[in-house]
């Protein structure tokens, strides 16, 4: 069950016959954890959600939209803000699923987890999954098959909720029998119209009418407020392009890493919860063995083939290949590795697999070449968020206080583009490329709007703050009669026009109840179908309500259309049969549908079991 710990951060012999463990002690923090700093963006009834998680699920995104959408229309959505909090939201939900799985001691097998590894075809080559191409794709994403793999099996368990959840909302066969016939269902339809045109030229609106309704109406002809603003967008991007990273700090911390150890192991499978009986029995096992390796040292691939019960390694004589000292392994284990000496045997070391006994057998470490640009990418990421969280706060500082009525000096200062907006009304709720209400609303307080003050420096997305200001504006007005005459004039033709044209529908429709004949002529008859009606949905209502006789009549009035009549004269029902095939089909589709629904409402239930809490970004500055 210790497969996982062959693989290390330079995804060394990964293979996919692997046993992953039942994700027992959920160990996430240890495998989402950014290593530079560990900063939060998240906890989940106790378990952190780290910047390094987050953002490479931000740029998985990213890239999904940009294969999606293309270059131009993904980065628009992504300039909108709204993303990130969509990424951020979707990793709790995912968390609390995750510790809900743990609670529930759902397990992940290796078929299932090889089954899953196989499928991504992206590790293909020549249609057969390739671990140069595994390795080479993880690295280059500075991600590690431990994290990955984890990952892999976290939403597997999430899978197994779903399907336990969805699975139990069924639909009786006779149900959905009867849904396909009411969806099959026509109705034979004419219609008698009494149309608004002829009515309009022949109708005077006098100049009284148009006073009273504009007196009656005055809310519908005021004008918002409106200002022309300009503003300073300040995030980690903006960040990118002035921050140089040093080649000699980039030689330094290469020259900082310690050499990778190639290591084999003997595994002792113990449960994290064995209760003393069991540790006792699996450390004296464990202890033999190291007497007996201690005595012939060459003897541990023979040893390892023989007693090991990790399946991953032990046919490989327990190697687990090259491991770094970069904290991704548990701490009793890397520490251990990296204590010994080369040939040595270690003591038992206990993890939450069982014990170890562990044999360094190399020590190495890669090229510069090789590690320089994996090397660069970590310090510039770090470096930006530390200088993200230095410079935010004096961002922030600057447009409120020493800078209140210009942001030319903190465009200046952080190398930023002021740009400007176009007319926004008050009430709005998008400023440029930003959809946040709150931005909107401070650009009418009383100090940005007769002050010309800054707005404070408000945050729009993840790492993202923009400060704006006001340099045109527009006070609320009210159109006077004369701009809108001619508009209510229009409006109250056309409603009179629909007066009379009801009334004239609704004394043929008087005379048809009497069974008497009227002068208009019927449409001819047309069928349509109860799912498929091509009607408008407000006629489609009406015709398709419930029936009291045959044949039926109701009658609507279409806004600046007519007055129409409609009669139902027949009505068809399709003939299904019990094992009609798409009874089964339709059952399948409703019952995914209602358990899609149940699912939802029990995802959101997590929010109350499990605590969320988010850090803000002024609580990520003071770090």
């Amino acid at each position: 069950m210790f497969e996982a710990i062959r693989n290390n951060k330079r995804i060394a012999q990964v293979i996919l016959g692997i046993l992953i463990v039942p994700f027992a002690a959920f160990g996430l923090d240890s495998y989402f954890g950014d290593r530079l700093g560990n900063r939060e963006v998240a906890t989940v009834g106790g378990s952190s959600i780290y910047r390094g998680e987050f953002e490479r699920a931000l740029e998985e995104q990213r890239e999904s939209l940009r294969e999606q959408l293309g270059a131009e229309a993904a980065a628009e959505v992504i300039k909108s803000g709204k993303l990130q909090q969509e990424v951020l939201n979707q990793l709790i939900l995912e968390r609390a699923l995750a510790l809900y799985a743990k609670d529930m001691r759902l397990s992940v097998s290796s078929v299932q987890l090889q089954q899953a590894l196989s499928m991504y075809e992206a590790f293909h080559e020549n249609g057969q999954f390739s671990l140069e191409r595994y390795k080479t794709l993880l690295q280059r994403q500075g991600m590690t098959p431990v994290a990955f793999e984890a990952k892999v099996a976290q939403n597997l368990l999430v899978d197994q909720l779903k399907i336990s959840i969805t699975g139990s909302s069924l639909i009786a066969r006779d149900t959905v029998r009867r849904l396909l016939i009411a969806e099959g269902e026509e109705r034979m339809v004419r219609e008698m119209r009494f149309p608004v045109q002829p009515h309009l030229s022949s109708i005077k609106i006098n100049d009284e009418a148009i006073k009273k309704f504009y007196d009656d109406n005055m809310k519908h002809f005021e004008l918002p407020g409106r200002v022309k603003a300009e503003y300073l967008v300040f995030s980690e991007e903006a960040l990118q392009g002035k921050l140089k990273i040093d080649e000699e700090k980039i030689k330094k911390a290469y020259q900082d890493l310690p050499e990778d150890r190639r290591v084999r192991h003997i595994l002792i499978e113990l449960a994290s919860d064995a209760d003393e009986a069991a540790v006792g029995a699996a450390r004296s096992q464990a202890e033999e063995i190291v007497a007996t390796l201690r005595e012939k040292p060459d003897d541990f691939p023979a040893i390892a083939r023989e007693k090991s019960q990790d399946p991953g390694s032990s046919g490989e004589g327990g190697d687990l290949g090259n491991i770094a000292h970069d904290g991704t392994m548990e701490q009793p284990f890397e520490e251990a590795v990296f204590a010994l000496e080369k040939g040595d045997i270690s003591d038992p070391v206990r993890t939450s697999y069982g014990f170890h006994i562990l044999q360094v057998t190399d020590s190495q470490k890669r090229s510069f070449g090789e590690m320089r640009d994996e090397i660069e990418a970590r310090l510039r990421k770090d470096a930006i968020g530390k200088e993200f969280n230095k410079d935010a706060e004096e961002f922030s500082d600057m447009v409120f206080s020493r800078s209140q009525k210009d942001l030319e000096p903190v465009a200046k200062a952080f190398g930023l583009e002021i740009q400007k907006t176009d007319w926004i009304n008050e009430g709005a709720d998008t400023l440029g490329e930003f959809h946040n209400k709150e931005l909107v609303s401070s650009l009418f307080e009383d100090e940005v709007l007769k002050d010309k003050k800054n707005t404070e420096a408000i945050v729009v997305g993840f790492n993202t703050l923009v400060s704006a200001r006001v340099f045109e504006h527009e006070a609320a007005r009210r159109k006077p009669l004369e701009e809108v005459r001619g508009q209510i004039e229009a409006q109250l033709r056309r409603k009179e026009a629909m007066r009379l044209a009801r009334e004239e529908g609704t004394a043929a429709l008087e005379a048809l109840d009497r069974g008497e004949t009227v002068s208009n002529a019927w449409s001819a008859p047309r069928s349509f179908q109860r799912s498929k009606p091509d009607l408008p949905p407000l006629v489609a209502r009406e015709v398709f309500a419930e029936l009291m006789r045959l044949p039926d009549r109701v009658a609507l009035e279409l806004p600046d259309d007519a007055y129409v009549i409609y009669q139902i004269d027949e009505v068809k029902y399709p003939s299904i049969d019990n094992d009609d095939p798409r009874i089964a089909e339709r059952a399948q589709a409703y019952g995914f549908l209602l358990g899609m629904n149940d699912f939802n409402s029990f995802a959101l239930s997590l929010r109350d079991r499990y605590k969320i809490v988010t850090k803000p970004l002024a609580d990520r500055a003071a770090e």
